[in-house]
């Protein structure tokens, strides 16, 4: 049986929520267009300054340059940059999972190397599971690393890397071994190093006319022994356990979040009341979601590690936030004093081309729901 408790964030979270706020207040041209999703504002001057603040790492040990701050004040800073649309792709991924995959299963040198440059906002992961034949179905990844003398080089392609034109790195889940029975077996995760190793990169425009994902091809690309992520042949533990970080955070849900702001100030202090319906169930949607999210944040305070919980959530926000755009245009188009609404338009517009990516991308709903189903004992 899932659980997820109700959990308060801690009163002193709100002095560091307002502290994000002012700081948002005052980031000038960062801000000067909100981004309708956490994956399309790459602004490396943004995440050093996020940086500077302690905010990437917040919950690492501080010796490799992080904060050890609670999972409570990280996600009330996750939020308040989600939900200004601040440009956070650059550092996202590295802050989300990279960096704590690496402190779970990395070398001590890997840590000490990559974490505190993570941490400053000036090192910038990709994500290398994905590949043309092998989405959501990790398992059948074929992109291949074979052991030579000091190393190992890589074959192969994926598909999807977010920002991998404009990042540093990316940890790549291969196939070490031949293919058996056991097809989670054999598989490893390595460190590219997407600027000097020779990787061939291939931005790959989205119909919103955005460059933001990349197919990245590996032919005999050469990466040193001292790149391979906590024991080889470990891959699958490993990936699986870093797709719970990708899964649990507040972005899940708020990726849509700028549509249900730009409705609420469309439908003005006089909704019609087909506006005020809609507002409300969206409302009791995201305050619903939050919770959930929340109750996640407080499982990893624990040291817990809620895979199915993180599905559930995202599944569940997934859906809210596919939806939201079409229902807020229908309330919006249907009211003549509302309409034109110049803000609600953009929002609207950009949210709508993207959205088929938000129940694709960290896993599709089919494959979350039969993680849900495994940790309910149904398969």
């Amino acid at each position: 049986m899932l659980q997820f408790d109700r959990i308060a964030l801690p009163p002193e979270t709100e002095t560091l929520r307002a502290e994000v706020r002012a700081f948002l207040a005052g980031a000038g041209e960062h801000l000067a267009r909100p981004n309708s999703d956490f994956t399309t504002g790459h602004d490396p001057a943004f995440s050093r300054k996020v940086g500077a603040k302690g905010w990437i790492g917040m919950t690492w040990p501080k010796r490799y340059g992080g904060g050890e701050r609670s999972f409570f004040e990280r996600y009330v800073v996750t939020e308040e940059l989600l939900t200004a649309g601040a440009p956070v792709s650059a550092h996202w991924i590295a802050d989300r999972q990279s960096g704590a995959l690496l402190l779970r299963y990395g070398t001590e040198e890997q840590r000490e190397r990559y974490i505190p440059a993570i941490a400053r906002g000036e090192s910038f992961f990709s994500i290398g599971m994905s590949e043309p034949n092998s989405g959501s179905d990790l398992a059948s990844v074929r992109t291949s690393a074979k052991k030579v003398d000091g190393g190992w080089v890589i074959n192969g392609t994926k598909l999807w890397s977010t920002d991998a034109h404009r990042n540093h790195f990316m940890i790549a889940l291969v196939r070490t071994e031949a293919p058996s029975d056991n097809r989670h077996a054999g598989l490893s995760q390595v460190i590219v190093d997407l600027r000097n190793d020779g990787a061939r990169i291939r931005p790959i425009r989205n119909i919103a006319g955005g460059e933001d994902f990349n197919e990245v091809v590996f032919q005999d690309v050469f990466v040193p022994e001292d790149r391979v992520v906590g024991e080889p042949g470990n891959g699958w533990k490993q990936v699986t356990s870093e797709l719970a970080y990708e899964r649990s955070g507040p972005e899940r849900f708020l990726s849509a979040f700028r549509v249900f702001v730009e409705l609420v100030r469309a439908a003005g202090a006089d909704p019609s009341p087909a506006q005020a319906a809609l507002i409300g169930k969206l409302a009791s949607h995201v305050m619903t979601l939050r919770r959930m999210s929340i109750s996640v944040a407080g499982m990893l305070e624990e040291g817990k590690s809620p895979e199915v919980e993180a599905a559930l959530v995202k599944e569940l926000g997934n859906n809210f936030e596919k939806v939201l755009p079409e229902l807020a245009r229908l309330v919006v188009t249907s009211d003549g004093r509302s309409a034109g609404a110049p803000r609600f338009r953009e929002a609207f517009t950009d949210t709508l081309l993207l959205s088929p990516s938000f129940t694709i991308r960290g896993g599709t709903r089919e494959i979350l729901r039969g993680v849900i189903a495994r940790g309910l004992g149904l398969r």
